[in-house]
Formats: C-alpha cells, structure tokens, sequence
C-alpha cells in the first residue's frame, strides 16, 4: 500500500478522543457559574430600575410586617401576665390564626385576581386598611412595653383591658393583610418581569430578608408603639409606591398585553 493511501485510510479511521465524566463536570460547572454571574448583574440592574425602586418600598413594608406577626407579636402576647395562665397557650393559637389569615387572604386573592377588572390596587388597599385596623386594636389592646419585657412579663395595662379575643382577632388580621401584598406583589413581578423573573425574584428576597433583619434589630430595643408606627409610614407610602407602579403596568394593557392573564 502506497503512502498515500495509508495516511488517507488513517485519517478516515481516526476518532476524536471522547470528553472523560471530570471533563464534562468541569463544563457543567463553568456553565452554571456564568449563569449565576449573568443573573447577579442582571439583578442589579434591575435594582435601579424605576419599577424596582418604587416597589422596593412595598417591599420593605412587608419585611417589616414579616418580622412583626412572625415574632413580635406573639412575644407580645406571651408577655402581658393580665392574660393569665393562658397567656403562653395564646401564642400558639396565635400561629394558627396567622395561618388561617394567610391561607384564606392567598386562595381567595390568587384565584379572584386573574379575573379583576380592577386590577391589584383594590387587593393590595384591602390589605393595608386590614393591617392598619390591626395596628390600632394591637396599639389599644397591648402594653407599650410588651415587645421589651423580662421574662417575668409586665403587669402594664394599654387603652383598654387586654382581650384575648382582640389579640387572636388581630392575628387573623396580620395573616389576611400579609397575604393580600404577597399575592399581588409576586403577580406584578411576573408580570413586569416575565423576561427576568429570576433576578427580579432574587431583589424581591434581599429587600424582604435585609428590612426582616432590621426589624428583628430594633424590635429588641423599641416599645411596641413605635413599632407600630415605622410599619403605619412604611405601609402607607409602600401602598402608594404599588400604586404607581400598577398604573404604569396598565398602561402596559392598554398597549396590548394581556394583563389578566398573568
């Protein structure tokens, strides 16, 4: 056989060398790194983004509120001794209503939402009216001093005789409330952000954790009254923000989107 014919034969026989499993976990890797890295940028430039920043404060709000119904107030409770021996049983209880709140507020505002002619303003209103009637009765129902108290508890008495209806009553409120900002500030997320969903989640997550913290901070130093009062102005002004950022999110639909749908 000719040396042509060989070099030709050898070429046509050989193979590439196969990728070995450590190769191939190293691409993986190297892939899913660049991913990660692609979403970090594009979360922050969504961080400056004009819809971003206004529901960032709606955002913040519902850390705060967060940390209050999820430890605040029910330290509050197992704190007033007025309440007898019950008073560490209600914190419990408590819990429960919290979650009856959230269950009731989310499939009833989750599954309305998709056919609102309204959109998510009247949701997202009925939720900060129900915190604020909530805020009042907590304010008239428990000690200013309740979040601060010693293990022994406070014998304070607020506005009115600590009612143990009231307190469960206000527990209900919290979850109904909390649920009804979490439903239509996830919808508008997906909405808004159905291209970057991921990093437009992943700034929603680190406003809420990071005001989360905050709170639990200064719940540890604060009376219960002004407490109540950081969340009032966080609440209001994190309403309005919502507000603004629904208007532009329908003039969305008006160009030709379907809104309800999402």
């Amino acid at each position: 056989m000719s040396l042509e014919k060989k070099s030709l034969a050898m070429t046509r026989t050989w193979k590439p060398p196969s990728k070995t499993p450590g190769t191939l976990f190293l691409a993986s890797a190297q892939n899913n790194v660049t991913k990660a890295v692609d979403a970090f940028k594009k979360s922050l430039r969504l961080c400056i983004t004009r819809e971003m920043l206004l529901l960032s404060v709606t955002t913040a709000y519902t850390g705060l509120e967060l940390t209050f119904f999820s430890g605040v107030y029910g330290t509050c409770i197992g704190a007033v001794n007025k309440f007898g021996t019950e008073e560490k049983s209600l914190i419990g209880l408590s819990g429960i209503f919290i979650g009856i709140g959230e269950i009731l507020g989310g499939s009833l505002f989750g599954l309305l939402s998709k056919n609102s002619r309204f959109g998510r303003n009247p949701v997202v209103l009925l939720g900060t009216l129900v915190h604020f009637v909530a805020f009042y009765l907590i304010f008239l129902n428990m000690p200013g001093d309740a979040p601060i108290a010693p293990v022994e508890g406070t014998n304070s008495i607020a506005y009115i005789r600590p009612s143990k209806e009231v307190a469960i009553l206000c527990s209900f409120l919290l979850g109904l409330g909390d649920s009804c900002f979490n439903t239509q500030l996830l919808s508008i997320l997906g909405f808004l952000y159905s291209e970057d969903s991921a990093p437009a989640f992943a700034v929603f997550k680190f406003v809420q954790s990071i005001c989360a913290a905050v709170a639990f901070f200064y719940s540890n130093y604060l009376l219960l009254h002004w407490q109540l009062l950081v969340m009032v102005i966080f609440g209001f002004f994190g309403t309005i923000s919502f507000f603004a950022v629904e208007w532009d999110a329908a003039a969305i639909v008006a160009r030709g989107s379907d809104y309800r749908s999402i």
